[in-house]
């Protein structure tokens, strides 16, 4: 088991402009979305959340188990980063094969510039374990980033690979892709314009040893979407 990362930039075209601060601004008012109103007497429900809303499967693997009994909190909302000298135990662990489906409802990744989306595992320095990621926008077809995991070797494309620095404590944006740490992932690679169901699933090219083996999933956030 290991470490994680995170960032937020919400941009679409005649969608509300959303940055690091999760502040956000309706085109035609200019009024912040934070002050409590959004159109005449509508009241603002807070910026949207980066971060996934729901568990819509999992399926463990072999020398899974540790975090299950926290599922599905443990997996939702922002990451625990510990640096790069320790990996969060705030995570779940696949098993060897295993995936899991997570689901945005407040917010919809969509292609922007640079990295759309951040996979927080608890890689540190020495010790990784790798995962393959994709998106639906639909849940049923899915598009896969290629993953070159081989054992003690490449992790080209793979989530697990960088150490997490943000953590809720620490005030280190989750959807900043340059500080949060974490790997991200281009919606651009794939040919792909938006998403709404995200799934990682161990490479099978880990130790599992039970109950912590395989890929160990912190948190994902958008940094790129649009309000819901």
């Amino acid at each position: 088991m290991r470490a994680l990362g995170v960032g937020w930039l919400l941009m679409a075209c005649g969608a509300p402009t959303l940055g690091p601060d999760g502040g956000a601004a309706p085109p035609d008012s200019g009024a912040p979305v934070d002050s409590g109103v959004v159109d005449a007497g509508v009241v603002d429900a807070g910026p949207p959340n980066p971060f996934a809303d729901s568990v819509v499967s999992f399926m463990p693997g072999a020398g899974a188990g540790f975090g299950q009994s926290q599922l599905p909190d443990v997996v939702l909302g922002p990451p625990h980063g510990e640096g790069a000298s320790t990996g969060s135990l705030e995570v779940l662990s696949l098993g060897n094969g295993g995936s899991i489906v997570l689901e945005l409802t407040d917010v919809v990744l969509v292609d922007g510039p640079g990295v759309d989306l951040l996979v927080f595992e608890n890689a540190f320095a020495g010790y990784l374990e790798t995962g393959v990621v994709a998106v639906s926008d639909d849940g049923v077809s899915w598009f896969e980033w290629p993953c070159a995991a081989v054992v003690d070797g490449g992790t080209a494309g793979c989530a697990g690979v960088a150490s997490v620095y943000s953590a809720p404590e620490n005030g280190i944006s989750p959807t900043d892709p340059a500080v949060a740490g974490g790997d991200g992932f281009d919606l651009a690679d794939l040919g792909v314009g938006r998403a709404r169901f995200v799934r990682v699933r161990d490479s099978g090219r880990n130790t599992y040893a039970p109950p912590g083996g395989g890929f160990d999933l912190d948190a994902i956030s958008v940094v790129n979407g649009v309000p819901r």
